[in-house]
């Protein structure tokens, strides 16, 4: 079930100015609070949270009334919080945040990124009650009632987080605590949202030109990249569209439509969550890509898309003990010798050509075998300078390259914004040569 494109929001890319823009706006997940969209029942009295290797954390529920249940995993960023909640690839998860005071400057219009919020359920030490800032239109917890998502604070969010980095990523359910033994039926009961097409869950369901006919500084028309939706964050569409005619498409629109319909000049693959392996639309846009790649058109994958590539290159992926989710991993560039600090959200990594599955899941989640479905030789780019994980792949001989980590990062660091500017270098020298 993919979402439909809701038009006449606050989100407009193809413009830095969305106010004056004249090219399509979609719907932001803060918008309905502008609007003055219901808000769903407000949670209250006590709660607990329950997780599978016998955990118990009595808490106080906040955001919708509901039981929220998932992957349980924790986000490391000081500030960013409205950017998480509605980042496509925590769907399937519920999504704890180490940082103890969440909501210090309230929800504002046009800064999500995407126009919902994904998590199944959220772990705070402290919900703020009343944000401080000029643009605030909302507290987290009518964020929450908004998208009728639950919430429980109040609970040792360290301890919570300490258990996770022993154990890795494990499934877990909260509720009121006068629930508890219904809430432990429902926590035995439940599977990994991974066995879901979590692609289909969060991508788009149509094709849509986000800035036609876009020129860039000199003039000239913008190359056409169509950008593949596994997930993609508002920030990425509003980045690839200062270098791009940029064309939102569903992840499994097929190649010989984005060629002969749409004339591209480059293709895109985004980031989204669940494994890469899956067999529902993100094995599509595997095949997108590496269709593309073996036709020699440009192509760039972030985070899933980096994964995809992956597998497209006969490599394997695998699930990780416990991820990287946060604003602050280093990455190291294998060709220049520097270190870039960078956002990341991902729970999947490309198993290294020589080394293998570095910082392993204890489950053993794996892909199956693969084969090279373009045909070409992949280098390791970039490596994860804590974990040495494959953090970014160079396809030997074509204009293709993938990278694990968020160059748009907002809030985050910047360092790699460059590759944005790369890519578009990269797609006029081919272009130029055709």
């Amino acid at each position: 079930m993919s979402i439909p494109l809701e038009a006449g929001g606050s989100f407009c890319p193809g413009s830095h100015d969305y106010k004056k823009s004249t090219y399509p706006r979609f719907r932001d997940a803060a918008d309905g609070l502008k609007f003055g969209d219901t808000l769903g029942r407000q949670a209250q009295g006590r709660g607990i949270l329950l997780t599978a290797d016998g955990g118990r954390y009595e808490g106080t529920l906040f955001g919708a009334e509901g039981i929220g249940e998932g992957e349980l995993v924790f986000t490391t960023g000081m500030m960013g919080y409205q950017e998480s909640l509605t980042d496509p690839s925590f769907a399937g998860q519920v999504l704890t945040f180490t940082y103890p005071l969440i909501g210090n400057y309230g929800i504002h219009i046009n800064r999500s990124e995407s126009s919902s919020v994904w998590p199944r359920g959220v772990v705070v030490r402290h919900a703020m009650k009343d944000p401080d800032h000029r643009d605030s239109v909302a507290t987290v917890n009518d964020f929450l009632r908004l998208h009728n998502i639950p919430g429980i604070e109040d609970v040792d969010t360290r301890e919570i987080t300490r258990n996770v980095r022993e154990l890795g990523t494990v499934l877990c359910v909260f509720g009121p605590l006068e629930q508890e033994e219904i809430l432990k039926t429902r926590l035995k009961n439940l599977t990994s949202p991974e066995l879901e097409d979590l692609v289909d869950l969060v991508s788009i369901n149509e094709a849509v030109i986000l800035n036609a006919g876009d020129e860039d500084d000199i003039g000239l028309k913008k190359p056409r990249l169509a950008a593949l939706d596994c997930g993609i964050k508002f920030n990425i569409l509003r980045s690839l569209c200062q270098h791009f005619e940029v064309i939102w498409c569903p992840p499994d629109i097929p190649f010989a439509r984005l060629t002969d319909e749409y004339h591209i000049d480059a293709l895109f693959c985004s980031n989204g969550p669940g494994d890469p392996a899956h067999p529902g639309k993100a094995t599509a846009a595997r095949d997108t890509l590496a269709m593309a790649v073996k036709l020699g058109y440009p192509v760039m994958g972030i985070c899933l898309g980096h994964q995809l590539m992956g597998l497209a290159s006969g490599l394997k992926t695998y699930k990780m003990r416990y991820g990287h989710r946060g604003a602050n991993q280093p990455v190291v560039d294998l060709v220049t010798g520097k270190v870039q600090i960078t956002s990341q959200n991902h729970g999947f990594a490309v198993a290294d050509p020589e080394a293998g599955m570095l910082a392993a899941h204890p489950s053993g989640v794996t892909s199956p075998d693969t084969i090279n479905q373009h045909g070409e030789a992949v280098k390791v780019r970039y490596i994860n300078a804590n974990d040495r994980t494959v953090e970014g792949l160079d396809v030997t001989g074509k204009p293709s390259f993938t990278v694990q980590f968020h160059p748009e990062a907002c809030p985050g660091p910047h360092d790699a914004e460059n590759l944005f500017v790369r890519f578009r270098e990269i797609v006029d020298t081919h272009l130029e040569a055709a």
